[in-house]
């Protein structure tokens, strides 16, 4: 292994992708237009480079990454001498009061920009060309500025996510809900608190970036009306406190596709808690992440090596889309309908009675009505469209520095995939990264048999069969990159 040991050289850039004017909000089956800017939006780019390949890695405070997104970048950096566009990785860190960033197609489920009504906000076509030439000018930034550095790596522990679905005794699932139900039975799966930490170093040693990767999305104000990149803000603002105000930070979201900041019992005390403390959610996520990362550090900083194995392949999978049954359109349209309805009920209200239009936030019992209608509409053409075609094609990144392993997927990937994939890695560390493209859930086995949100046919164009066949061959990906070593 130590004659292919190369040279590392690192890049590190930010920027602003705030909107400068109202935008829908993404997150929710309702339109939310923005009312104004809590905090940034950011997106952080890391480049690592030892001249033999390259990663080039992007987190964005996005509820997901759209193909049109991931294009728009990789089109702008083409010219990039030495760059290969596709080895450039954009993921999601989910936060749900981000600028939506999806263009809805006719005949799918994705209704992001379709609210049944016209709205006085950017449309998302402007807000991506705008955000794209951003990141894209981080990416050439971090790719010019990459000089001879160092990294280290570390294992710690903070209580961020938890399982957001519970089972009743005859086994039956739900996400979030009351849990003081007589038929309660027990909490759905697994929870994961690891924190994985990649630390940047320039050659004389001092502290230049720091990518944290944690299974659980940033979904505290999930149901704000304004910008925000949720506890990612906080948890910026604090690492920064600690370790120096000019340190890059890039989050990534771990397999999380059933876990949240949301607790689903210990409501009362841990409120309680915050009380006393003075802090609000983000602030405790923000002090739990810091603490993990101080820790880290302070053990792994001296291990900091400017030499290193890299390899970046990249894969393009068909994966089987989850089947649908006639009957399963036939209830989606039946749904559909009953949405269809209410749409036109609102759609008449709003016609005789135009002054409700001047009402705070109008639109969203129409839009709401008219994008589920749409939603479940897109499972019955999802129907139609797996005769012709019954696979989905995914692209996988897997990457090797040193000991060290980032896989990544478009999903919200459910944890007991994660874990699969983590428990069968030849790394020493494996940093899974969701949300790497477009989305949507992709759960397990045990989540389907008790059904809900997330875990049924109209939630997630790839099933469990799918997504254990994309754990799988991650992990054979992973193991070849070990075994030419």
């Amino acid at each position: 292994m130590k004659d292919r040991q190369l040279r590392l050289r690192i890049g590190w850039a930010q920027t602003d992708i705030t909107p400068e004017e109202p935008v829908m909000i993404s997150g929710q089956f309702h339109v939310r237009i923005s009312e104004g800017v809590a905090d940034p939006i950011t997106a952080t780019a890391l480049v690592l480079d030892t001249g033999q390949d390259h990663a080039v890695m992007v987190s964005l405070d996005v509820v997901t990454i759209s193909a049109d997104m991931l294009q728009l970048v990789r089109e702008r950096v083409s010219g990039v001498k030495g760059l290969d566009p596709e080895k450039v990785i954009l993921n999601a860190t989910h936060t749900h009061t981000g600028p939506e960033v999806r263009i809805a197609r006719p005949g799918t489920a994705n209704v992001s920009t379709r609210p049944g009504v016209e709205l006085d906000a950017m449309p998302v076509e402007v807000y991506l060309e705008i955000a794209a030439e951003r990141i894209a000018a981080a990416v050439k930034e971090a790719w010019e500025g990459r000089t001879a550095g160092r990294m280290a790596y570390g294992l710690g522990y903070a209580v961020v996510g938890r399982n957001r679905r519970w089972s009743n005794a005859e086994g039956e699932a739900r996400m979030y809900g009351n849990t003081n139900d007589p038929g309660f039975s027990h909490i759905e799966g697994y929870e994961d608190h690891s924190l994985n930490l990649l630390a940047t170093y320039s050659e004389r040693g001092d502290l230049t970036g720091l990518v944290v990767n944690v299974p659980c999305p940033s979904q505290v104000s999930e149901s704000e009306y304004q910008l925000s990149a949720d506890y990612w803000y906080e948890t910026r603002t604090e690492l920064r406190r600690r370790f120096g105000e000019g340190i890059f930070i890039l989050p990534q979201c771990s397999a999380a596709g059933d876990q949240s900041p949301h607790l689903l019992f210990d409501k009362q005390a841990n409120n309680r808690m915050l009380s006393l403390k003075g802090r609000s959610v983000r602030e405790e996520i923000a002090q739990r992440i810091a603490q993990a990362v101080e820790e880290v550090l302070a053990t792994v900083k001296d291990t900091a090596d400017g030499e290193t194995v890299l390899q970046h392949q990249i894969e393009t999978l068909e994966l089987p889309m989850n089947e649908l049954t006639e009957e399963d359109a036939r209830s989606a349209l039946a749904e559909s309908d009953s949405y269809r309805r209410d749409y036109e009920e609102e759609i008449r209200k709003l016609e005789e009675n135009p002054g409700l239009r001047d009402e705070s936030r109008w639109y969203v019992s129409v839009t709401r009505a008219h994008r589920r209608m749409l939603w479940h509409r897109g499972v019955a053409h999802r129907f139609e469209a797996q005769k012709k075609k019954a696979s989905l094609p995914v692209e996988v990144h897997v990457v090797r520095l040193g000991g060290i392993a980032f896989a990544t997927n478009r999903f919200e990937f459910y944890l007991d995939m994660g874990i699969h994939i983590k428990a069968r890695s030849p790394a020493c560390q494996t940093f899974i990264v969701q949300l790497a493209g477009e989305g949507t859930y992709c759960p397990s086995t045990r989540s389907v048999a008790g059904g809900g949100y997330g875990s049924v046919a109209a939630s997630n164009p790839v099933g469990p069969e799918g997504g254990r066949m994309l754990a799988s061959r991650t992990v054979e990906l992973l193991q070849e990159l070990w075994e030419e070593n």
